[in-house]
Order: C-alpha cells, then structure tokens, then sequence
C-alpha cells in the first residue's frame, strides 16, 4: 500500500513545494521540525486492479506544520487567543487536522458527497469512512519518553561526559539542565572549538549527526570517551531491554522534557542511568515551564483518545485513530517508540463503547528533511554566526479559506503589542478560533438534527462544550486513573470563554 519513505517524501514535497517561504527558516541560519497528517484511500481505478497486485491508493497531506518552541506558562491567556502550538511539532498535530476535520464535518451536514464522513447508527453522529486511514508524520523522533534511546559501545558518543559530582550538585539538580553551564555555552557556538570537533555519524549519508536532546534539538556537544560506570543490575535494566543481543549499553541519548511533578523523577546519574523510562513529561526542557506535554505522551494519550479531541466527539460515533506513526531520518529506537506511544497504554481496560487501545504502526524513513538541524549543520559546515531554531511557526490545513497560519510567539506574525487585543491577533489555530469554527458547525445544524450530547442541558462556555463529550471525557477519566495520573492539565479558568 505504502512505504516509509513514500510518506516522507510526500511530506518534505509538499512542505517545499505547497508552503509558501514567510515562516520558513532563514536559509543556512534557522533549522525547524516537521510534522503532517496523511489521508490515505485506495485509488479511483482500486476495482480495475488484478487481484495479484498490491493494492493501489491515493496519498493526500491533509494538514502539515513546523515550529521548535513551546508557549510558556506565562505567555498563557484566559482569552483563548494564544496559539498554544507554537513550538514543538505536535503543534499542528491538534489544532491544524482540528480545522481539516471540521471541514470534513461541514461537508457531511451539508450532504457534499466528497466529505471523509458517512451517516453513524445515532442521531447527528458521524464515523469516518471505512476504506479511509490517516498517517502521521514527524521529520524528528517526538521528544519525551520516546526520545530516551541506548547509546551502544560500537557507537559514537554524542553526549557531554556527565561527571557524579556534577550530576549531583545541587543547583544542577533544581535547574534540570542537562549540561554544566561552561560546556552549554560552548556548545551553543558553532564557532568554539568543541562545536567543530563534532563528530559525524560513521556510515550516515552526508555526514548527518547525532544530537542529544533531540526532543528540543539541542546544540550537540562534544563527544567524551566513555567511562565504565558502576551500574546496578536495575539501573540497567530500563535501558537495556532495548539493545540488540549482546550490545553493551553505555549511555542514553537524553531528552530535554521534564518528569512532571508526581512521577517518579530522573536519577541523574551518569551514563545509562540518568533518565527513567515511561514517565510522564513536559516540555520545554528549557525556558519558561509549559503546561504542555511531551510530544510521546500526547501521542499515547491519542492512540487510546483518538486525534480529533473532545469537542469534535460530539459529532462523532467512534474516535478518529491514527493507523501509523512515521519518523524521518534522525536518532531512533523501534522499541522506545514502541514503549512510549503503545506498551504504557496496553492495560487500559473498561473505556467507553467505541474507544481502545490501538496498535499503531510505527516505522521509520531513511530520508532526511533537509532544513532539520542536522542537515543544516552539515550544510553550513563551518560557516559564521550561530544556528538557531526558526522562530515563527506554520500551520496549514486542506480547507478552502485562509489554510495557512504562520504565528510568532503565540500571534499571526507581524502583530504588534497594539494589535494584539484585535481580531486579527487571533492565530487560526487558537482554541478560541477553533470554538468559533465549532459554533458555526453548529449553527448550520437544525436542533433536531443535533446529537443527544448537545440536547441535554444549554452549553455556553469553551470548559462546558468539552465537558460535556461525556464518552470522551470517561476514557479519559479511564486513562489518567489506569495509566496518566499525574498528566498537567490547564486550570479551568483558561477555558470559560464563549
């Protein structure tokens, strides 16, 4: 049907050739991460087929977006007007399908034919339609739990030498920094002598190279030759389930996101030791704290949830599942993926009718998306000024007005702290520009024809819209209760706009 590489280069083509340059990195300067949903459905021509042959389907990206920063916790407004997804690459992998599907929905109440949704069994429900998949897309492994990968002996070692002294000093322990203040600073200049000593990958084409906190995409230090540490059968074995037979691990790959207070907490001891694998964590692992989780959590969280979130389940007769999970070229660990997006979620028992826990497929592409960081490291080799994370963030979603979105810092770049009151401060993908998309949904809809969860009671806020979604919101109540306990979720105050 499809491979890997199919979809990432579908993705990167797209990304080059559909997106405009405003929001892009400035060439050789700014690197970024990519993500994009895929709609896959067999081909118009599927019945001509000879039965002996794969089968042919179509390949649509249907939403797609870029950014490397999270809105901190500060930044936050109760007004709803903030972007929330500026930042990592989940950023769209909410908001930007949100817009497409709510499209889809509009389609499907107004009987359009071309609509992704069929009639449900119940009144005012819809379901996807069964020759119909979606595909994720990440040019990057999702940071968080996903991203805590064995280092093997055979390996280089990407990661600055973490010294028990230093991993114990206080300072460095309520920071949650990764690296001594000295080695951060000289790994942040591409000039300095222990960027330019950067090992390459050995057998990776055009010299791509490891970095660290590949979550956050952080400057990639020095590599230090590794010493042995004395490691405890137990502190190994979080890490060692996942090297090939007779592999010696001598470290992990680290991800900047947080354990989010509750969980158990990183050791920070040095070597393969310093994470613990399948906690709950927050991202940045820089800057100012966020209420927002890693990228690995809100993916498990979907694969039981399902990606279309509570509102749109109103509409719905079953959740909207992935089917699969693709990575594009960079560091990465089949069995971390594994762990992190579906073996913290198998227990999950006694959800609603209609949700469960899927397998999701994961792969991986051997394609590299050309303004990532790693490849922006090679290209500019040893060239002047720093490298940074692109600064502004795009959205864009298959719907007929306004699919793009390009935001900075939360707000349609360009605005200014005048305008930043006005509509037109408001970033598409908003949750407050989401709701008003949601209400006019609604309003196209005859009362009698609206679903049984929007005739109970008069809904008003944002807060009681969700609320309300009351098969959403058992599976989810299942979920924190079985697996996500100690998941952060914003205050209510953040969701009383109408």
């Amino acid at each position: 049907m499809w491979t890997a590489d199919e979809i990432a280069r579908l993705c990167y083509e797209h990304y080059g050739l559909r997106l405009p340059k405003q929001g892009k990195p400035e060439p050789n300067r700014e690197w970024t991460l990519l993500a994009a949903m895929v709609k896959i459905q067999p081909a118009a021509d599927q019945a001509c087929n000879s039965p002996d042959k794969p089968a042919q389907v179509t390949k649509e990206v249907v939403s797609m977006g870029t950014g490397t920063k999270c809105i901190g916790q500060s930044k936050m407004r109760k007004s709803g007007r903030v972007s929330l997804y500026y930042r990592d690459w989940l950023f769209l992998l909410n908001p930007a399908p949100i817009r497409y599907l709510l499209h889809q929905l509009h389609l499907a109440a107004a009987l359009k034919e071309d609509s992704i949704f069929v009639p449900g069994t119940r009144r005012g429900l819809w379901k996807l339609r069964p020759d119909l998949l979606f595909v994720f897309f990440s040019s990057h492994t999702p940071c968080g739990d996903a991203s805590i990968i064995p280092m093997l002996e055979f390996e280089d070692q990407p990661c600055c030498p973490v010294s028990r002294n230093w991993a114990n000093n206080p300072s460095v322990k309520a920071s949650g920094n990764l690296e001594a203040p000295e080695d951060k600073r000289k790994c942040e200049d591409p000039d300095s002598s222990v960027t330019k000593k950067m090992r390459l990958e050995p057998g990776t084409p055009d010299g791509v190279a490891h970095h660290q906190s590949f979550g956050n995409q952080e400057s990639s230090p020095d590599p230090p030759s590794v010493s042995r540490c004395n490691l405890t059968t137990e502190e190994l074995a979080t890490v060692t389930g996942m090297a090939p037979s007779g592999a010696k691990v001598v470290d992990v790959y680290r991800t900047g996101a947080k354990c989010v207070p509750g969980e158990a907490g990183d050791s920070g001891k040095p070597g393969a030791a310093y994470h613990q694998v399948g906690l709950l964590r927050v991202k940045p692992g820089r800057g100012d704290r966020t209420s927002s989780m890693s990228c690995s959590d809100k993916l498990a969280r979907w694969n039981v949830l399902g990606c279309q979130g509570a509102l749109l389940m109103h509409f719905l007769e079953e959740p909207i599942y992935l089917s699969a999970v693709v990575i594009g070229k960079c560091p990465y660990s089949q069995e971390a993926m594994q762990r992190a997006l579906t073996g913290r979620c198998h227990n999950i028992s006694a959800l609603p009718k209609g949700f469960a826990v899927q397998e999701v497929k994961i792969q991986q592409s051997g394609l590299l998306f050309e303004q990532s960081r790693c490849a922006v490291q090679v290209k500019r080799a040893d060239g002047p000024g720093r490298l940074v994370p692109c600064g502004a963030a795009i959205s864009w979603s298959a719907v007929p007005e306004q699919p793009l979105d390009v935001t900075a810092n939360g707000f349609p770049q360009g605005t200014t702290k005048k305008g930043i009151q006005s509509l037109q401060a408001r970033s598409r993908i908003s949750k407050v520009e989401l709701f008003r998309s949601f209400q006019k949904l609604l309003s196209s809809i005859s009362e009698d024809k609206w679903p049984d969860s929007l005739r109970v009671r008069k809904l008003e806020t944002y807060q009681e819209y969700k609320e309300a979604a009351s098969a959403y919101q058992e599976a989810w109540s299942a979920l924190r209760k079985q697996a996500f306990g100690s998941w952060i979720r914003n205050p209510p105050d953040y969701h009383q706009f109408k």
